[in-house]
């Protein structure tokens, strides 16, 4: 498993899940020619997008970001239609770092699709049941609303299957959030309650964008998914927070790349250094 220091805060990713979704949706009004340079799809026009949690260890708590695709919990349709090639493997990652899911203190999720919040509840004798059982669930109180009645739109990723055994865990906040060197700010967006999480310690810094900047190819503020609910507002938080970042030795991490794992950019825009996937 891959590992990122900030400070004394130690990131590990986890197995969350594997999907692969249409490479035109991904990257929205974006040219094939352009954004199949940066990330190759396959025959099918698809591209790989893992959905990896990062474990975030710090004053003696462990912490979730994200909490993978779920195990058991699709139908044979869903799998082909959501191009699921791994199901959720987060017990197996767990017990690599000597952890259960009883041991998770937090589970911080910066939005509740279902690629992100299938992994928080598992199906046991016909029920569902909360997989972090003793975790406090932190999400925007617009995204927590959004996920209980979800409109038109949102309804085919905000499930009740997801939400209803973990209720009693949820604690909704408002614009910002904070725990010791984490910080989540509300961004909207790629949804209605659409968060990010800052990570500061030490001098250091990370930044983790969520489905604002999916991968690593997401970098231009201009280069949104069709995905997105309110696209405008994708591009104004990546404008504000690549701006806040311009200055800074900042690395940028991802749940759903490919390739990396954490980026850092030279003012250049080249990849600087970086953490790779392990495949």
């Amino acid at each position: 498993m891959e590992t990122l220091k900030i400070g004394r805060v130690q990131l590990t990713w986890l197995a969350g899940g594997i999907t692969n979704l249409d490479g035109g949706a991904m990257f929205g009004v974006v040219p094939k020619p352009l954004w199949s340079k940066r990330y190759p799809p396959n025959e099918n026009n698809q591209i790989e997008l893992p959905t990896d949690p990062i474990l975030i260890q710090m004053d003696g708590m462990n912490i979730l970001v994200e909490a993978g695709l779920g195990k058991g919990k699709l139908s044979e349709k869903q799998l082909r239609n959501f191009g699921v090639t791994a199901q959720s493997n987060v017990d197996s990652s767990l017990k690599q770092v000597g952890l259960n899911p009883e041991d998770i203190d937090y589970v911080l999720m910066t939005h509740m699709h279902n690629d992100h919040a299938g992994g928080l509840t598992k199906l046991e004798d016909g029920f569902y049941k909360s997989v972090f059982s003793k975790a406090k669930i932190i999400t925007s109180a617009v995204e927590w609303d959004e996920m209980r009645n979800p409109n038109i739109r949102s309804k085919s990723t905000y499930w009740k299957e997801n939400w209803e055994a973990i209720e009693s865990q949820v604690i909704p906040f408002g614009e910002k959030w904070s725990l010791g060197a984490l910080r989540m700010y509300h961004t909207g967006g790629h949804s209605n309650g659409h968060s990010i999480l800052v990570i500061e310690d030490e001098g250091e810094l990370a930044i983790h964008m969520a489905d604002l900047m999916p991968t690593h190819a997401h970098k231009s503020p201009l280069w949104v998914m069709a995905y997105d609910d309110y696209p405008m507002d994708s591009i104004a938080a990546k404008e504000k927070w690549s701006t806040y970042a311009l200055d800074k030795e900042v690395w940028f991490t991802f749940y759903h790349d490919a390739f990396y794992r954490a980026v850092k950019w030279g003012a250049d825009g080249q990849i600087q250094n970086s953490i790779k996937r392990i495949k």
